[in-house]
């Protein structure tokens, strides 16, 4: 199945990625990643959305997302046309052999160390999910103890934002 990265913009409101998340679950449909924080409107929130479904049943989804009173914009955006980054901690075994070699695949792969223990190094690395995994791949023979990992977030390249028009016409906005 095809995937699909959703950027959806919403009132900054309680109660709303309760409502956008049961829709998806209402129809069956996993969400592969998501990620929602605010936007350079403290009002609006951006949500970005990864699902694999075929393209029938998104426009669908999508057509319902948009009668939620909470949404304000829906953008689906192509790998072509955004910056897609995810953030990922890994905490990798290291002993006194292997250290040198944990912290030469770090710069290979320019992520940071962030935390150093006597066994083990806290590694974080951001970029595009291929990037992530092949690094994984790597760590993996040292020993991986622990993940965590963000969801996907994205922006369309360019000049145009997708908040320029949306947030002239929302109640409560400096633009509104």
């Amino acid at each position: 199945m095809p995937q699909h990265t959703l950027s959806v913009l919403v009132e900054n409101t309680p109660g709303v990625l309760a409502r956008v998340s049961s829709l998806f679950m209402r129809r069956q449909f996993n969400i592969e990643s998501l990620a929602v924080g605010p936007t350079e409107i403290p009002e609006i929130s951006r949500m970005t959305i990864v699902v694999n479904v075929e393209e029938l049943p998104l426009e669908q989804v999508t057509k319902q997302l948009n009668k939620l009173v909470n949404v304000l914009k829906i953008v689906e955006l192509e790998s072509l046309n955004a910056v897609e980054r995810e953030l990922m901690l890994i905490k990798v075994k290291v002993d006194a052999q292997t250290r040198g070699q944990v912290l030469e695949t770090v710069q290979l792969f320019r992520a940071k160390v962030v935390d150093v223990a006597q066994d083990s190094v806290t590694i974080e690395a951001t970029g595009a999910a291929a990037k992530l995994q092949a690094m994984l791949n790597v760590l993996e023979p040292f020993g991986i103890r622990e993940i965590a990992q963000s969801g996907r977030v994205a922006i369309g390249r360019g000049s145009r934002s997708i908040t320029d028009r949306t947030l002239r016409s929302v109640p409560g906005t400096a633009a509104g």
